[in-house]
């Protein structure tokens, strides 16, 4: 991207921060900015909202006292997309009926029968939640055709608490479980995501649609999904919030599957409030939502004050990510927590476990989710039909992952049953006993090193072992931005008990009010060598 090209974008994203009226071009695809005299128009801004930086709880003040609508919000986040996605190539699609789904939540507005803090909010999906009125792709062109049937149970939550379903976002094809060095990011239906922070470098999976999305406020929240590090790791390279909640706490009914002992959905967002706000309606559990106008934001930093966070430092990230912790650690130490340096055990056996699991249990789960849809019926006819389709290997042409699944014990052997047992009880015990061992309230690490270079020959640079504790014991955690190397975002994770969201979630806000480390992106074309 030229500097004029940036330059023309910076301009768009002045005039489309803040919201506009007047009625946008339904789909997200448009000329590339710079190309055509510049992006469309934002027109005439409605003052005191900055999509950058509001919350939901601010957002439903201005709904609940006339100042602010469902349907200028939306048309704010639709001109948006137009404007800026032509860039960054986050979205898919925009949902045709989305202002009239806006204007469906002011009239409830209007006569006080609100049905909740989403109420008239625009979220964006990752393309793998099943939405019966749009495609869901999973980034392959074998599922392309007609929609699913039905809603995802998480999508029919969202309905009915009134949330505004804005589109469906990019993300790594079949959730980056294809190839064994895919680029994250890239899809046959979507192409490749680019990071909006510099745009040559690499979103992560395989949420990279929503987290850049996200980073770029094209919407309020977005969902995501994670089977190990898919919602989290693209929330700190993208410089965003994400949770992945506790397994079984959001129903993964009508998602695109890799394995029903690790996946889960879960929020993304520019603030841990508004992913807070947004778990409470996936989960049904409303002992999760924030109270008060600023939701978990009520909580400053006096929070921390008798915290105890252990770090676990990875210093394989890199002295720059290792530098970052320690500033992260003394920050939090004067803001009064108890920051010990902790290395949870069994690593490396998971690592060396997690994949020969997941490849059975994906050949179980996408064989039964394939029998719901037009198209190949079975992960075998997958297979053939990515070896008779060009197009699904324009970026990598490897399906190892597939094949491996394909030949992999099945769930019913004794092989794989202890396999997953081990594994269960290993990542529990990383996690449950360190954190016992130093009295903790949560475990924090990096989430992630500084963003790859985006190359289809190299495939990802990614080595990220810091979710997989928590991603295969099916406890939370949840990345919240930290801060910068290079222009670059890294995140810190955050790592809690089983179903311990609600408290993860409290001491993530307050440790977001602390390192205050967000800010928006600047869409520069490069900063130099990466690797």
């Amino acid at each position: 991207m030229r500097k004029r090209r940036t330059a023309a974008l910076m301009a768009a994203l002045a005039a489309a921060g803040s919201l506009v009226t007047g009625v946008p071009g339904p789909r997200a695809q448009a000329t590339e900015s710079g190309t055509d005299g510049g992006p469309p128009s934002a027109g005439p801004a409605l003052r005191g909202v900055d999509l950058d930086t509001t919350t939901i709880p601010q957002l439903q003040a201005r709904m609940a006292d006339g100042s602010l609508t469902s349907a200028a919000l939306t048309t704010a986040y639709l001109r948006r997309i137009q404007a800026v996605d032509p860039t960054i190539h986050a979205v898919l699609r925009t949902d045709p009926t989305a202002l009239r789904q806006a204007a469906a939540s002011d009239a409830r507005h209007r006569h006080g029968t609100t049905r909740g803090p989403l109420d008239g909010i625009p979220v964006l999906l990752k393309d793998n939640v099943n939405t019966r009125d749009m495609p869901t792709t999973a980034g392959s062109l074998a599922l392309a055709g007609r929609p699913p049937g039905a809603d995802a149970t998480l999508v029919t939550r969202l309905r009915e608490a009134g949330a505004v379903i804005l589109g469906k976002t990019n993300l790594s094809e079949w959730a980056n479980f294809r190839a064994t060095k895919p680029t994250s990011g890239w899809s046959a239906v979507g192409g490749q995501t680019n990071n909006p922070y510099v745009l040559d470098r690499n979103p992560c999976g395989s949420s990279s649609g929503s987290a850049a999305a996200m980073a770029a406020s094209l919407a309020q929240v977005a969902i995501g999904t994670e089977t190990d590090g898919s919602i989290v790791c693209p929330a700190g390279m993208n410089g965003v919030v994400g949770h992945k909640p506790s397994r079984g706490l959001v129903s993964g009914a009508g998602v695109v599957p890799i394995s029903a002992e690790q996946d889960t959905a879960g929020p993304m967002a520019r603030n841990v409030t508004d992913a807070a706000i947004t778990l409470s309606v996936l989960s049904g559990d409303e002992t999760l939502r924030p109270t008060g106008p600023r939701g978990l934001a009520e909580r400053p930093a006096h929070g921390l004050r008798g915290r105890r966070i252990g770090l676990w430092r990875l210093p394989a990230l890199g002295p720059q990510v290792d530098a970052l912790m320690t500033r992260t650690a003394e920050k939090l130490r004067g803001a009064g927590a108890e920051v010990i340096e902790v290395t949870p055990p069994h690593q490396d056996r998971l690592a060396a476990l997690e994949y020969p699991a997941l490849l059975s249990e994906f050949h179980r789960d996408i064989d039964t989710y394939l029998a719901t849809r037009n198209g190949p019926r079975t992960l075998a006819e997958l297979i053939e039909f990515n070896r008779t389709h060009a197009a699904e290997r324009t970026c990598f042409a490897g399906q190892e992952l597939f094949e491996q699944a394909l030949a992999a014990p099945p769930t019913t052997s004794p092989e794989y049953r202890a396999m997953r047992a081990e594994l269960k009880s290993l990542s529990r015990r990383s996690l449950d006993e360190t954190m016992a061992a130093h009295h903790l309230d949560a475990i924090a690490a990096p989430t992630n090193p500084p963003a790859w270079t985006t190359d289809c020959a190299r495939g990802d640079n990614d080595v990220v072992p810091s979710s997989t504790p928590a991603a295969v014991a099916g406890y939370p955690s949840l990345s919240v931005p930290a801060g910068f190397v290079n222009e670059l975002p890294v995140g810190v994770l955050l790592m809690a008990g089983d179903h311990q969201d609600a408290r993860l979630l409290a001491l993530g806000a307050a440790v977001e009010h602390k390192l205050g480390a967000w800010r928006a992106p600047r869409y520069l074309p490069s900063v130099g060598p990466g690797k």
